[in-house]
């Protein structure tokens, strides 16, 4: 290998981030099964890289031995001894093949390294990527959509992601190049390469979103306690304060409603409920169920989360909700 190899795989480890031992590593390996071919696919090679000297040796190697039983692999002591007279049973003769031997080998070998090094190079830094921001909310930007399926390409940093059908707001409708807003569910290593689940509908979204957008629950003051969402049509927001001269509900909502608003302007029109979190069961049951007026709360299966609530004959709708939200 010329000088130019070495300093490539130097350029390569400091722009694509891919360390020059494990590409030395990868191509001695690499090297050494394709000319063991040529010696029966026999353990008779070895491959020594020394990237201070610019060198790089392939050697064949054969273990010193008073019988030979395997010319390939062994050598016996007499033999041996006239190529090093210090050679004794059971050392290993090394000896150097030419660039003949092996030139053309390396070379094929080095290139598809250090290609396959850059692509898992590439996808090891996705994968690092998308974990960085796994349950997080991200800006991605509409690359396409499919017309048959609904799914949308996003770009995400240096990769692409598919938001399914099933993960958007009934109303969302994208078009290309468009930014917007998605939660990372999940992140997976496939065979194809990292893999980020991404949604719109994930009641994280909401929760990310609140801490954006309400200062008193990005420095801890408020916390969201629970988040339960019908994504599209209604999402209730429990919050409770550890100060107690703030009001958890009122910093949520902000001045004017300003901060809600923004938060629903970005779901689409998405309608959002603040309530006070209880640590006792009927008092977080009745203030979840607002604004219907709550007469009662019987808790009978605690374990199954089973409760029985009374409220006036003309609000039984009210406190049911719509399609059952507040109910389920």
């Amino acid at each position: 290998m010329n000088k130019e190899f070495f300093e490539a795989v130097a350029l390569m480890e400091k722009e694509k981030g891919v360390p020059a031992e494990y590409l030395y590593e990868k191509i001695s390996n690499a090297i050494v099964v394709a000319v063991r071919k040529d010696y029966g696919g026999k353990d008779v090679i070895s491959c020594e890289i020394e990237p201070e000297k610019s060198e790089m040796n392939v050697y064949y190697c054969r273990t010193v031995v008073e019988e030979v039983e395997d010319p390939d692999a062994e050598i016996s002591l007499e033999e041996a001894q006239q190529i090093k007279k210090k050679y004794k049973l059971g050392d290993i003769v090394k000896v150097k093949l030419t660039k003949k031997d092996f030139g053309r080998i390396a070379a094929q070998t080095a290139k598809h390294v250090i290609r396959q090094g850059i692509r898992d190079a590439e996808k090891d830094q996705i994968l690092q990527d998308f974990q960085s921001k796994n349950q997080e909310l991200v800006t991605a930007k509409v690359q396409r959509i499919d017309p048959v399926t609904g799914n949308v390409t996003l770009e995400i940093g240096k990769a692409e992601a598919i938001l399914p059908k099933a993960e958007q707001l009934p109303d969302d409708s994208f078009c290309e190049d468009e930014l917007i807003k998605v939660f990372i569910v999940d992140v997976k290593q496939t065979e194809k390469g990292p893999k980020a689940m991404i949604s719109r509908t994930h009641p994280g979204l909401v929760k990310r979103l609140f801490e954006m957008e309400v200062p008193e629950i990005y420095d801890g003051t408020v916390t969201i306690d629970s988040v339960s969402r019908d994504a599209g049509s209604r999402t209730k927001l429990a919050v409770h304060s550890k100060d107690e001269d703030v009001d958890a509900i009122g910093a949520c909502i902000g001045p004017r409603g300003a901060r809600v608003n923004k938060i629903v302007e970005i779901l689409g029109g998405e309608k959002i409920d603040i309530v006070n979190y209880s640590e006792n069961p009927e008092e977080f049951i009745a203030a979840a169920l607002a604004p219907a007026n709550v007469l009662k709360v019987e808790i009978e299966d605690a374990e199954n989360h089973v409760c029985h609530v009374t409220v006036p004959d003309h609000q039984l709708s009210l406190a049911i909700g719509n399609k059952g939200q507040n109910a389920r």
